[in-house]
């Protein structure tokens, strides 16, 4: 029924129809400047329903929607604008104003009406979205998905998950990511009532799945940790949820286990990618937190050895490789796509090995990415700021285990001048995602390289393990 909400803001809600009246609205707006079939449309948007319709309203001219996180710096934005080459850019961010694009700012004035065109008949093969990952030369690379491969993530979550039009969920991750993007359109595919918070907040998301009845709640390692630290989580009433997905980090088998104590929910682990948005999940009943599950069916996966770059058997450790309908159309630049690929099979860059029935385990990482709520970060990108600062002569960035976080990012610098490790730190975070900010900066006299000049941060990374003591934190070793 078109008359029933879909969508909740605040105290606002939103009806299928009236979403799609704003979107044919912002559509009609984006046909008077010109954006149409083959574009690439630039979102750059706050926590807001208006981001909700945008989408809508790009693939409606037949254009492609490149998510732009509201987080970045301005040096983030000129390289993404560059990898992508927008037409044209919508949102509220203030940084737009500078790209020198045809911007549709959803804040100016009231929305042009409806009508002025009719909706583009996008094909299985179209461009639909590109979301930013990292790129093995340390920049962030645009992944491009079709609207078939984006039908086909939508087919896989819903089964895997058990998901149908009598489920209540809300999304506190960033629509940007691409969880927050896949729970999204999972949700207006099959008519789930999903609210939408402008920010993350424990308590907000405690309070709603009280009061609208929430059914499946996506939270990721810092929010299970949050969770199982809360001091009142017992007041909330939380009998709605079937169960908590635990997704972009493994589980911290303590901490979901605390949670379950305190609430009587249990979790569901998944495994996933911007490159192939579902891979693995947990039946929903039944599910083990020793595990990511196993493969969704339509999703293949196969285990490389590290070494002879052949297929193992199983409880044999090596790279995890993919196919399946949902996987990526490539990168942008269009030359990362085969460093990622093994023929027609996706190179995850996670090692670990699958039970002879299927269950999979991640182990490890092959390369040198390090993963921060769920949000990959490139070392070179870091070192790159970090040497922008005039005491700074050699820098080396890395990660170590964090049981909030997932990983945590340590800075390795020689410096020319005494400077203050913090004031370093603030120098990522005043030119980078907040998340990419180093957690702990530390002085050498060196840093260990390669004849070929390559960081070996690994050496780094196994020194800092050894010499750090750890703190047990939520049942996971932690290094501050």
């Amino acid at each position: 029924m078109t008359d029933r909400p879909i969508l909740a803001f605040g105290d606002q809600e939103y009806t299928r129809e009236q979403l799609d009246g704003l979107a044919a609205g912002l559509a009609g707006a984006l046909a008077a400047r010109g954006a149409g079939p083959g574009d690439r449309v630039a979102l750059m948007c706050s926590n807001r329903p208006e981001w909700i319709a945008a989408v809508l309203a790009i693939w409606r001219r037949g254009a492609s929607v490149a998510l732009f996180s509201p987080s970045w710096k301005e040096a983030e934005l000129r390289h993404a604008i560059g990898v992508v080459r927008p037409s044209h850019a919508v949102g509220d961010h203030p940084l737009l104003g500078e790209t020198g694009l045809p911007v549709l700012r959803l804040d100016e004035k009231p929305v042009p009406p409806a009508g002025q065109s009719a909706p583009a008949r996008n094909a299985p093969g179209d461009e639909a979205v590109l979301v930013f990952s990292s790129g093995t030369t340390g920049l962030p690379k645009a992944v491009r998905h079709t609207h078939g491969s984006v039908a086909a993530a939508i087919a896989h979550w819903r089964d895997a998950l058990e998901l149908t039009g009598a489920d209540r969920i809300q999304v506190t991750t960033p629509p940007s990511h691409i969880l927050g993007l896949l729970n999204i359109v999972t949700a207006l595919d099959l008519g789930i009532w999903m609210r939408l918070h402008p920010k993350f907040d424990l308590d907000a998301m405690l309070a709603a799945i009280q009061a609208d009845k929430i059914t499946v709640e996506m939270a990721v390692a810092p929010i299970a940790l949050a969770l199982a630290n809360h001091p009142r989580l017992e007041s909330y009433d939380l009998s709605s949820l079937r169960f908590i997905m635990w997704g972009a980090t493994p589980v911290t088998a303590s901490v979901a286990e605390r949670v379950t104590r305190r609430t009587g929910v249990g979790w569901v682990p998944a495994y996933g990618a911007s490159e192939l948005p579902v891979i693995a999940c947990n039946p929903v009943r039944g599910a083990r937190l020793d595990s990511v599950g196993k493969a969704v069916p339509g999703v293949d996966v196969r285990v490389i050895d590290l070494d002879t770059r052949l297929p193992v058997g199983p409880g044999q450790r090596g790279e995890i490789q993919l196919r399946s309908p949902s996987l990526m159309a490539g990168y942008l630049p269009a030359g990362e796509t085969a460093l990622s690929m093994d023929g027609d099979w996706y190179r995850t860059g996670d090692v670990g090995y699958a039970e002879p029935d299927g269950w999979l385990h991640l182990t490890d990482r092959s390369r040198e990415m390090i993963k921060v709520r769920g949000f990959q970060v490139a070392p070179a990108e870091v070192e790159g700021v970090l040497l922008g600062h005039d005491a700074v002569t050699d820098a080396a960035v890395f990660g170590v285990p964090d049981a909030a976080d997932g990983e945590a990012i340590i800075a390795s610098v020689v410096l020319r001048r005494d400077v203050n490790p913090g004031e370093l730190a603030a120098h990522v975070s005043a030119r980078l995602a907040s998340y990419k900010a180093p957690r702990e900066v530390l002085v050498v006299d060196a840093v260990p390289r390669l004849a070929s000049g390559k960081a070996l941060r690994r050496v780094l990374k196994d020194g800092y393990l050894t010499e750090h003591s750890p703190k047990e934190d939520g049942g996971r070793t932690t290094h501050r």
